[in-house]
C-alpha cells in the first residue's frame, strides 16, 4: 500500500496516473493546499520541501519520497514498467521528463499565476510566459510528428509532459495548429488509467491521516 499525499494540481495528477498505469494499491491523502496544510509540520516531517505529491512506500519499511519527477521514477523501477531498462532508452525517457521537470512545468505554473493574480498589472510577465509555454508545446509538437510517444513506447515522459500540456488552454493549441500535439493529447486522454488518475478523490484529509 502506497499512501499518496495530493492535490488537484498538474503535479498531483502524474503521480496519480502513474499509480493507475502500474496497477498500485494507494491511499489518496487530500492536502488542503490554500490553508498551507503542505507548510504543516506533520507535512514537512514526510517532504521537507513542502509540496504535493509525496508518497510514503509502506511495504518498504514506510520509505518516503517527494518531488513529482522522483515519484515518478521511483514507482516506474519498482513496478519495472514505463520506463525501459536499457542505457540508451532509459536516457531519451529521462531526457523528456527532464524538459517536463525544467520547462514545461514551470513556465506554465508561472503563466498561470500570473494570469489569475496579476493580468491588469503586469502584461508584460505574462506574455513572456505564455510565449515561453507555447514554444515549448512547439517542441513536444515537433517530437510527436512521426511518433506516437515522445520517447518510443509510452512512458513517464509522455505522463508527465501530458499532465502539464492538458491543462493549457485547447484553444490556443488549436490556434497555433500544432495537430501532433493534439493527437498525442487525445490518445492518451483516452487511457482508462489515465481518466482513473484525473478521477482521483483523496478519501482522508491530512489532518485525518
Amino acid at each position: 500500500m502506497i499512501d499518496f499525499y495530493t492535490a488537484a494540481t498538474p503535479n498531483g495528477h502524474k503521480v496519480a496516473v502513474t499509480l493507475e498505469e502500474l496497477g498500485l494499491d494507494s491511499q489518496p491523502v487530500f492536502v488542503d493546499l490554500a490553508n498551507q496544510e503542505q507548510k504543516s509540520d506533520e507535512f514537512l516531517a514526510i517532504n521537507p520541501n513542502g509540496r504535493i505529491p509525496t508518497i510514503i512506500d509502506r511495504d518498504r519499511d514506510d520509505f518516503s519520497v517527494f518531488e513529482s519527477g522522483a515519484i515518478m521514477i521511483y514507482l516506474a523501477e519498482k513496478c519495472g514498467q514505463l520506463l525501459p531498462t536499457d542505457v540508451e532508452g532509459r536516457s531519451r525517457v529521462m531526457q523528456w521528463l527532464m524538459f517536463q521537470r525544467a520547462g514545461v512545468g514551470p513556465m506554465m505554473g508561472q503563466a498561470y499565476y500570473f494570469m489569475t493574480s496579476f493580468e491588469p498589472q503586469r502584461p508584460d510577465v505574462i506574455e513572456r510566459f505564455r510565449v515561453e509555454s507555447m514554444r515549448l508545446l512547439e517542441v513536444l509538437d515537433h517530437q510527436l510528428e512521426n511518433e506516437d510517444y515522445l520517447a518510443g513506447d509510452y512512458s513517464i515522459a509522455d505522463i508527465a509532459n501530458w499532465c502539464w500540456a492538458n491543462a493549457f488552454p485547447r484553444d490556443a493549441i488549436q490556434a497555433a495548429e500544432l495537430v501532433a500535439l493534439e493527437r498525442w493529447l487525445d490518445r492518451i486522454a483516452a487511457r482508462g488509467a489515465v481518466q482513473r488518475g484525473l478521477a482521483v478523490k483523496a478519501d482522508a484529509e491530512l489532518s485525518e491521516a
